[in-house]
């Protein structure tokens, strides 16, 4: 998903026995799978609670969880440490906020396509960095990525009005997310994946909590709405984060990215599945292409 090394800084080298291209890929699959099915768990989730109480709610479990393990709360490098509260403002704070809100106006499954085009903002955030012009299969990759999220996004920006804010708030929350990778990567590697989450999950939980206690203490919760809460924090913020970062530090921040790809399936059929969602087909088809792209860039990532 990257350029070579001479475009980009360099990245990690891959993996090269099975058992460690296991690993490498384990760390990709989950998170994509968990966070495939967190879009269902907050369109469950806002039946119970305001949008601003989503983002608190499920920053403050996976808060709680990573604090029940003791390599969460192990020390970090002290020029790290203000890297950490950023990483809690750009992947955290500000872009969880963004998808509860941005659901309000469009459905889960393409929430979650509209997510497979991570790659292209890590790519392109990870070239603006390095001041370099990515090789000519990144740039084919890309151009596919941004073709694909362009068609997934096209019926709603034509529909005009809530629907285009809710697809402007997930590309925003997309870009937040292309400088996320590319810090948590350097900072897994320096100080392991759990601390530096566990302390951006921290500073998250107080920025969210001015708006999010007062969301929190008006919810009305059913056993449905509250155990997609408890697995969207528990798994999706807590869980699959730690992946995410792992496989950022070993592979590099694109290569990571790589998740997103398996997103929009995930998303896609839960949506249609459980909630009767719709979905244009020209949206399948950027969706297919975003997939495509993604694909080829964590190719391209691995040469």
């Amino acid at each position: 998903m990257t350029t070579t090394e001479r475009d980009l800084p360099p990245e990690p080298a891959p993996a090269s026995t099975p058992a460690a291209v296991a690993r490498e890929w384990s760390t990709i699959i989950l998170p994509g799978l968990i966070w495939g099915s967190s879009y269902l768990f907050i369109a469950e989730s806002l039946e119970a609670i305001r949008p601003e109480g989503v983002t608190f709610v499920r920053t403050l479990i996976g808060f709680a969880v990573l604090s029940c393990f003791p390599g969460g709360r192990a020390a970090i490098h002290t020029g790290d440490r203000g890297r950490a509260g950023l990483l809690g403002l750009i992947w955290f704070a500000f872009p969880m906020s963004m998808f509860p809100f941005a659901e309000q106006h469009v459905s889960s499954a393409l929430t979650g396509m509209l997510n497979s085009a991570t790659p292209v903002f890590v790519t392109i955030v990870a070239a603006g960095l390095a001041r370099r012009r990515p090789d000519t299969p990144v740039l084919g990759a890309l151009a596919v990525g941004i073709v694909g999220a362009f068609l997934i996004a096209a019926p709603g920006l034509g529909e005009g009005g809530s629907t285009a804010w809710g697809i402007g708030l997930i590309l925003a929350a997309l870009a937040s997310y292309g400088f996320a990778f590319n810090l948590a990567g350097p900072l897994q590697q320096r100080n392991g994946a759990a601390p530096v989450i566990w302390r951006a999950l921290g500073v998250a939980v107080v920025v969210t909590a001015p708006l999010g206690v007062p969301a929190l203490l008006d919810a009305s919760w059913d056993w449905r709405s509250g155990l997609s809460m408890l697995a969207l924090g528990g798994l999706g913020t807590g869980v699959a984060n730690i992946l995410v970062a792992t496989a950022a530090g070993r592979g590099g921040a694109v290569r990571a990215s790589a998740m997103a790809f398996i997103i929009p399936t995930v998303s896609l059929v839960l949506g249609v599945g459980l909630r009767d969602e719709h979905v244009a087909a020209v949206s399948l088809a950027g969706g297919a292409l975003c997939v495509l792209g993604a694909w080829w860039l964590a190719v391209a990532a691995r040469r």
